[in-house]
């Protein structure tokens, strides 16, 4: 029996995605191979620079959908703010950055910073 992983003929491997090489390294170390059904179909339009809608279930990778593509289009040497994510409670806005910050691993320059009511930006930002 032959050890080799067969993908759907539908499924989208990271690498064959116009992604940068340094957030396919990441994104591999994070354990993953194959894009969900909604990376494959936001990743590729969002880094052509196309606005999505996009809706899926909890689990099924939207900030990698969204993520990815705003590191892949982020000029890491312009200090000014390039991208903004809105998040509805603390608790997404935390982790939907912490998991950006992962996908940044190995792209210098590249800041993530959640910032929501009651925290005092003013020192934070700096680093």
């Amino acid at each position: 029996m032959d050890n080799e992983i067969k993908l759907d003929e539908n499924e989208l491997k990271y690498e064959d995605a116009d992604i940068d090489e340094r957030i396919i390294r990441a994104v591999k170390e994070m354990g993953f191979e194959v894009m969900t059904p909604i990376q494959a179909k936001a990743i590729p339009e969002m880094i052509r620079g196309r606005d999505i809608i996009g809706q899926a279930q909890t689990g099924t990778g939207k900030t990698a959908s969204f993520g990815i593509p705003i590191i892949q289009n982020t000029d890491p040497d312009d200090g000014s703010v390039q991208a903004l994510v809105l998040s509805p409670t603390r608790e997404l806005a935390i982790q939907a950055a912490e998991e950006i910050r992962k996908f940044a691993k190995y792209v210098p320059g590249i800041r993530v910073l959640p910032v929501y009511g009651g925290q005092d930006i003013s020192n934070r930002y700096a680093h």
